[in-house]
């Protein structure tokens, strides 16, 4: 059972990468059976986070309280390559994803779930500006170009940005029930084709 989906932001994340699969999974809470999971939005500090654009946002909690979670998304952006080089972030991000359910990278988040060490082996993508990137930081994984996304049971990676909301459809679908993806990309006025 999911009980709580924890999406992580940090500075200069790309918006639709947190923001598409943060409407599907919200608005899947009003279609789900049994009680509603948490869907939240977590950063490295309670500080103000600015988006790619320049929009700023403020995440729901930290990551040092955010010690468990079933399902955690790890989107892209230009910030992904400085946090590259956090320890501290890469360890949490390896530790949420091996406690939980199922993870989901969109974009150039997939650079952060491989330097975990996470994605060796699998088939894995990313935006189609990032595919050379990942091949480097997962070499011994098959990084597939044009792929919307690629689901390896407890690991999906999707290509960029609009991605997300195909990949965080999915995965309500396999979550949930097909039906129940339906009513959300119908609710969210979204072509969705599965």
């Amino acid at each position: 059972m999911i009980s709580r989906i924890s999406i992580l932001v940090f500075n200069n994340v790309e918006v639709l990468d947190f923001s598409g699969p943060f409407e599907v999974f919200h608005t899947a809470r009003s279609y789900c059976e049994g009680p509603p999971p948490l869907v939240e939005l977590v950063s490295p500090t309670t500080e103000t986070i600015q988006t790619v654009g320049g929009m700023q946002i403020q995440a729901t909690t930290s990551m040092d309280h955010c010690l468990h979670t079933d399902l955690l998304v790890i989107p892209g952006g230009a910030g992904t390559r400085p946090l590259l080089n956090q320890p501290q972030i890469i360890d949490w991000i390896a530790q949420r994803s091996r406690q939980a359910t199922l993870t989901l990278s969109v974009c150039t988040g997939a650079l952060l779930l491989a330097k975990t060490g996470l994605l060796n082996q699998l088939k894995i993508t990313t935006h189609h500006s990032a595919l050379s990137e990942l091949e480097q930081l997962a070499p011994t994984s098959n990084v597939q170009a044009n792929r919307r996304f690629i689901d390896n049971g407890e690991i999906i990676t999707a290509a960029g940005i609009s991605a997300g909301i195909d990949a965080s459809l999915y995965t309500v679908a396999r979550i949930y029930r097909p039906e129940t993806a339906k009513k959300v990309a119908r609710h969210m006025e979204y072509a969705w084709h599965p």
